[in-house]
């Protein structure tokens, strides 16, 4: 049956709507993830980037101690704990205002960033590669973002077979919402996952059908920023995919994301006003 998506989401005892996409921030604690412009290893760095990101228009950064990229290297929970420990609390210090979302798949690591003031936790796995996460979401009580992945960042490129891409992607969300709902989750933003366990035919097919989604009864992210699927397909570099990632990522909110997941946040918050100029959204 098909659900009216729901466009809030509470953070901090507060109502954010989402019915006017916004924009997230991509901040890297990390020395590899695939973009290298997004990795910042000091403090100063840090600050200087999240202070471009909240003028530049961002409502949200997300804080990631561990590169997701295809193949990454494994780090461990220590030191995860310790990479994104030492951002989030000047960023609350210094940008009260912005939302802090904690890019993990570790339960721990999500606990101890929102006790530390993270406000939404971005889960990768979907809580396939941590069976405590989604008792944990729900004993924080904060908004989850439920991505779709197969595998962990080493194997995903090798589960890429579906009978059917859409259908069996909605078939395995649905079935981890409702897992969320019956332990009391009240705010889901789903992310279909664009590169991760799909080939870059089917991200073009995910985006194309990016708005099947909102049948979820949830708002949706989309995080296609310089990926792969862009600049392996224009055959030029990650450092030269800022204009195919502000294609794709029009197409996403014509197809109903309420947020974009960026590295570059002014072109993303310029394409969100202009599609909202188009389309009469105010």
């Amino acid at each position: 049956m098909t659900q009216v998506s729901k466009k809030t989401i509470n953070v901090r005892g507060e109502l954010l709507d989402l019915s006017l996409p916004r924009v997230m921030g991509i901040l890297n604690i990390t020395p590899d993830s695939f973009y290298e412009k997004s990795r910042f290893a000091s403090a100063d760095a840090v600050l200087e980037q999240v202070g471009i990101m909240a003028e530049d228009g961002a409502a949200f950064v997300d804080v990631g101690g561990y590169s997701t990229r295809p193949g990454a290297k494994e780090v461990s929970t220590e030191e995860e704990i310790e990479r994104i420990e030492s951002v989030i609390e000047p960023i609350n210090k210094y940008f009260p205002k912005l939302i802090i979302s904690i890019d993990t798949f570790r339960s721990k690591v999500a606990k101890r960033a929102v006790r530390k003031g993270a406000d939404i936790i971005n889960d990768v796995s979907g809580g396939d590669l941590d069976a405590d996460m989604f008792d944990t979401v729900a004993e924080l009580g904060v908004p989850y973002v439920l991505m779709h992945m197969r595998g962990t960042p080493q194997t995903m490129g090798t589960l890429t077979h579906y009978d059917s891409l859409i259908p069996d992607i909605l078939k395995e969300m649905s079935r981890k919402i409702v897992a969320l709902r019956h332990r009391g989750v009240k705010d889901i933003i789903v992310d279909p996952g664009f590169g991760f366990a799909k080939s870059i035919g089917q991200n073009f097919e995910l985006l194309g059908n990016l708005s099947a989604f909102n049948q979820l009864g949830c708002a949706v992210l989309a995080g296609i920023s310089r990926k792969a699927t862009i600049y392996k397909t224009l055959n030029v570099s990650a450092d030269e995919a800022l204009n195919g990632t502000t294609i794709l990522n029009t197409i996403a909110l014509q197809q109903g994301a309420s947020i974009l997941r960026v590295h570059d946040v002014r072109p993303a918050v310029e394409a969100v006003k202009l599609w909202m100029a188009t389309t009469g959204v105010n």
